[in-house]
């Protein structure tokens, strides 16, 4: 229907790519502290949702916030009086306001929890072992963060759970279905590209250390790609279609067969539950597909090159 928003059978977005856009440069403006340009653009936005959906009603809350935060924002000439008040102690003042761009970088809640999970690793399986297992993890999360930054996207630095794992906080307000879909391949894929530089230490060295966390590591990222709940997998297989699907289900029954692994067959069975899901979408992404068995190739060999590690105290 001519001036719709949605699809009227598949209710999909009529202006995903646009909506991304804007999506990703009212962000910049939030990050950059230009509460009135964030507010124009998430403005921008709602001009192209549909009314009652629940992305609106998002982005209207969203703007109620920034207006919020303008009419709480002093003006020049107050900024001006107040540093004039501060005196010779003005230029310690505004480095430390400033100083929030610094951290930035190194977000203290990154820091803080990347101590955290070095140390209950290395409590758990000594020093080598524990550090080298939570720099993994730091890899494949930085896959994410690093892929979701280069697409023009805002996202927090990692946090990470000891003993639970790690995520990376960002809006998929608006991003299509492709676009998840890779960003959640990239961690998997940093993390296959760490395990098989372990590999190649091993083959160098002979030091079981570098095996040991090789086949971990690659055993830990084919579990993200199982297409469930909130794991890698079930953002990635969100953007194939049933075909698709059904040959990613068969692919990983072959794959358990020839890699002896039987891990693949839980991303059979999960790729199986979602034929039956509301997220197929009408046409393929073969980009993704091979994307997805590409990485799913690389963990199996990773994983059936060693037995698993000992454990180490």
């Amino acid at each position: 229907m001519p001036g719709a928003l949605e699809c009227g059978s598949c209710h999909a977005l009529v202006h995903a790519s646009r909506l991304e856009q804007l999506g990703a440069s009212a962000r910049l403006h939030e990050e950059r502290r230009e509460a009135v340009e964030a507010s124009a653009t998430w403005s921008r936005v709602l001009e192209l949702l549909p009314p009652d959906s629940a992305q609106a009603e998002w982005v209207r809350g969203r703007i109620e916030r920034l207006a919020s935060a303008i009419a709480n924002t002093p003006t020049v000439d107050a900024r001006r009086a107040w540093i004039r008040k501060l005196g010779p102690l003005a230029p310690v003042a505004i480095l430390l306001v400033n100083g929030k761009y610094l951290l930035a970088l190194f977000k203290l809640k990154f820091l803080l929890s990347l101590a955290a999970f070095v140390t209950f690793y290395w409590a758990l399986y000594g020093v080598k072992f524990g550090v080298g297992f939570a720099i993994l993890i730091l890899l494949h999360e930085m896959g994410h963060f690093v892929d979701i930054k280069r697409r023009g996207l805002p996202a927090d630095m990692p946090v990470f759970l000891p003993g639970l794992g790690a995520y990376v906080r960002w809006s998929a307000l608006g991003v299509p279905a492709r676009t998840r879909a890779l960003v959640s391949l990239a961690g998997p894929l940093a993390g296959c590209i760490g395990a098989a530089a372990c590999a190649l230490l091993w083959s160098k060295t002979g030091d079981a250390l570098w095996i040991g966390l090789a086949s971990v590591s690659a055993l830990l990222n084919l579990l993200n790609l199982v297409p469930i709940w909130v794991l890698d997998g079930a953002q990635a297989i969100a953007a194939l279609d049933r075909t698709e699907r059904i040959l990613l289900s068969a692919a990983a029954v072959v794959f358990a067969a020839a890699f002896g692994q039987p891990v693949f067959l839980l991303v059979a069975a999960g790729a199986g539950y979602r034929l039956f899901t509301r997220d197929i979408p009408a046409s393929p992404d073969h980009a993704v597909m091979v994307y997805y068995l590409l990485v799913l190739t690389a963990l199996g060999f990773l994983i059936a090159l060693a037995p698993p590690p000992p454990v180490h105290s």
